[in-house]
């Protein structure tokens, strides 16, 4: 047996007007539209597909290490502030 528990809710006008909606399209009750609501917001359906990001090459070396990225970009600013100074740009 499921437990009731009362509560008060402080509803934006749009979102009152789309539950109002909704309401007057089923016949049901607007509890039973709230709760519906709210479960299909926060249980995980099914059929939902699991969010698979594309992944793509970044085209690096087998021999740099990217866990010390940022001292290697320290170090190529540096080689490249030389190879400026030599040519006296």
């Amino acid at each position: 047996m499921m437990r009731i528990m009362r509560t008060t809710l402080t509803l934006d006008d749009d979102l009152a007007a789309l539950l109002h909606k909704r309401v007057r399209e089923t016949g049901a009750t607007f509890r039973d539209v709230v709760n519906q609501a709210i479960r299909a917001g926060l249980l995980p359906t099914a059929t939902e597909p699991r969010y698979q990001p594309r992944v793509h090459s970044l085209g690096i070396r087998p021999d740099v290490d990217i866990t010390k990225a940022l001292q290697l970009v320290g170090q190529l600013e540096d080689d490249e502030v030389l190879r400026k100074m030599e040519l006296g740009k």
